[in-house]
C-alpha cells in the first residue's frame, strides 16, 4: 500500500511541476499582500506582523487545497485515464492518499515566499518550536478545505469547479480574518466569523505563533466543518462511483 501511495504522490507532483504557473499563482498574492499591506503598516509591530504572516501564509495554502484540488479532481474525472484507474485492484485509497500528499506538498511550498518576506522585511518573530507547531496547524487546518475541494471536484465539471471553489474561497478568507484582522471587520461580519472554518485555523495559528487566546467557538466549528466535509466528500465519491458503473 505504501509503495502505491508513493507512486501516486510522485506522479501527481510531476504533473504539478509540468505546469509551474499553478504553483507560482498560489504564492504570488499572499506575498504581494505582505509587501503591500503588512510591511508598511504592521511590519514594525512584532505581534501584529507575526499574526498577519500566519494568516496570509494559510491564505495561499488554502487556495491550493480548495481551488487547486477541486479543479484537478474535476479534470481527472473527465479524462479516460480515470475510469481505468478505478478498475485496478488497488482501490481508491492510494489515489486519494497520493492526491492529499501531493496537495499538501504544493500548498506548504506556497507559504515560503510569505515567510521570507516576513523574515526579511518585518519584525515578525517566533521560536523554532512554535514555527513547527504552526506548520502542523496549517497541515491539520487544510484538511476540511481539501475535503471540500474533493467534494466540489466530484460533483461538478472542471469549469464549474473553478467558479464554485472561488465563490467559496474568497468569502471564507475574508470572514475568517485571513485578509484583515477580525476586529477591523464590520460588526455583523464579526458575529459570523467564528462559524467559518478559516477563523478556526487562524485562531490556532495566532495562538501558536503569537501566543493569543483562541476563540473556543471557532475551534469547535472547525471540527464540525471537518466532519461535515468528510461526510460530503465520501457521499460524493460513492455517488460518482455509482454513476460510472451503473
Amino acid at each position: 500500500m505504501s509503495s502505491l501511495v508513493v507512486a501516486h504522490t510522485r506522479y501527481l507532483l510531476l504533473e504539478q511541476l509540468r505546469v509551474p504557473i499553478s504553483l507560482l499563482a498560489g504564492a504570488f498574492f499572499p506575498a504581494v499582500a505582505m509587501v503591500a499591506f503588512v510591511v508598511p503598516f504592521a511590519g514594525s509591530d512584532p505581534r501584529a506582523a507575526t499574526m498577519a504572516t500566519g494568516s496570509l501564509a494559510f491564505f495561499g495554502a488554502m487556495s491550493g487545497a480548495l481551488i487547486g484540488l477541486s479543479i484537478t479532481v474535476a479534470q481527472d474525472r473527465e479524462l479516460p485515464w480515470n475510469p481505468y484507474l478505478r478498475t485496478l485492484p488497488a482501490g481508491p485509497a492510494p489515489r486519494f492518499a497520493g492526491r492529499i500528499l501531493a496537495t499538501l506538498a504544493v500548498t506548504v511550498t506556497s507559504m515560503v515566499p510569505v515567510l521570507l518576506v516576513a523574515g526579511l522585511f518585518t519584525e515578525a518573530t517566533t521560536t523554532p518550536p512554535r514555527l513547527l507547531l504552526g506548520l502542523g496547524a496549517v497541515v491539520a487546518g487544510l484538511l476540511p478545505f481539501m475535503l471540500l475541494g474533493l467534494f466540489i471536484g466530484l460533483v461538478t465539471t472542471s469549469k464549474a469547479a473553478i467558479a464554485v471553489s472561488q465563490v467559496l474561497f474568497f468569502p471564507m478568507a475574508v470572514l475568517g480574518g485571513l485578509v484583515m484582522p477580525p476586529q477591523l471587520l464590520p460588526g455583523f461580519v464579526q458575529a459570523i466569523s467564528p462559524y467559518v472554518p478559516t477563523r478556526g485555523v487562524a485562531e490556532l495559528l495566532w495562538a501558536i505563533t503569537a501566543g493569543s487566546t483562541p476563540d473556543a467557538v471557532a475551534l469547535v466549528m472547525l471540527g464540525v466543518w471537518t466532519v461535515v466535509a468528510a461526510a460530503a466528500a465520501a457521499w460524493a465519491y460513492r455517488r460518482d462511483e455509482g454513476r460510472r458503473f451503473s
